[in-house]
């Protein structure tokens, strides 16, 4: 009887996260090593291995705009020892590819925000545009005339691009690369005088006059690049800068989430931590794991909106 309560003690404990991590915790990514993503995930880890007492190693395990690690993430067991670093192109997926069958609301258990990653609207410095004002009266008079690049179909640099031309009321002709490396020679010579960036990738060329910055993606200005305006600014609402967070199985324990949670938001105060992702030209955008369920459903939502209404599928 008294090895019985002692069992059901310890199963109580183990439910309510008392002693959660009992063993190293892998952090999936779904991209390749030394991207944005997977520098993201090791600016946090070591602080999150320093608070919870167990280390938190970064995985790699990349493929279908995050979908294999999604599905890796899905299939494990929830007990908070495999988590995912995640982005707002792994909410999009499923509208994107009607092959994948991840239902991101229903099966990524929110941890908590860890970043923002704002994109740039750039263009080629002879191009005849230098604001966001400028670009939509030169699309207005010539629809169709224009080409812009993206990394791919169903990035969400295609997809922010479309949100733009919904907003503004303009058409351009899309043409995907196979990353954002293989576009920037053509960005820069003019063969293809438009397209949409990260903001880290901008800065360099921006500030050796190779492109120029009409926009950011985020709400906000960057504090990086004050003098960078946001399409907010003449597009009243415009929002595509994604997001970048950390979920986990679901059916995970709500108190290893809870302690998660709390662990990730403290590590965002860090000094080191907010240094690192203002080199990535992030915005720290710590939550509860509340407030990144109903950021996630609303993300979900706007963005198969926005596939559904430009007619994007890949696969």
């Amino acid at each position: 009887m008294k090895a019985l309560y002692l069992a059901a003690l310890l199963f109580s404990m183990t439910a309510n996260g008392q002693d959660y991590p009992t063993r190293a915790v892998r952090m999936l990514v779904g991209y390749p090593p030394g991207g944005g993503m997977d520098t993201m995930a090791r600016v946090v880890a070591p602080k999150l291995s320093e608070a919870l007492g167990q280390q938190f190693v970064v995985e790699n395990r990349p493929g279908a705009s995050g979908g294999v690690a999604a599905e890796a993430l899905v299939k494990s067991t929830p007990d908070g020892h495999v988590l995912m670093v995640a982005e707002s192109g792994t909410l999009a997926l499923p509208a994107v590819n009607p092959k994948v069958t991840l239902d991101p609301v229903k099966q990524l258990a929110p941890v908590g925000g860890i970043c923002t990653l704002p994109m740039a609207f750039v263009v080629n410095v002879d191009f005849p545009a230098r604001s966001v004002g400028d670009l939509v009266r030169e699309l207005k008079a010539n629809p169709g005339k224009y080409s812009y690049a993206s990394p791919g179909v169903g990035s969400l640099q295609h997809l922010a691009f479309e949100l733009f031309q919904r907003q503004a009321g303009v058409s351009a002709v899309h043409v995907p690369y196979k990353g954002a490396n293989a576009m920037m020679p053509d960005i820069m010579s003019g063969q293809v005088p438009i397209a949409v960036i990260s903001a880290l990738a901008a800065a360099g060329p921006a500030k050796g006059g190779r492109i120029r910055v009409l926009a950011v993606t985020s709400p906000q200005r960057m504090p990086t690049n004050p003098d960078w305006p946001a399409m907010a600014e003449t597009l009243a609402g415009f929002s595509a800068a994604p997001s970048v967070f950390l979920v986990a199985p679901p059916g995970t324990p709500g108190a290893v989430i809870q302690k998660l949670s709390s662990a990730l938001r403290a590590a965002l105060n860090a000094p080191e931590v907010l240094e690192n992702l203002a080199k990535q030209g992030a915005t720290p955008a710590p939550s509860t794991s509340a407030e990144l369920g109903t950021q996630m459903a609303e993300e979900t939502k706007r963005w198969a909106a926005v596939v559904k209404d430009a007619g994007i599928k890949t696969e």
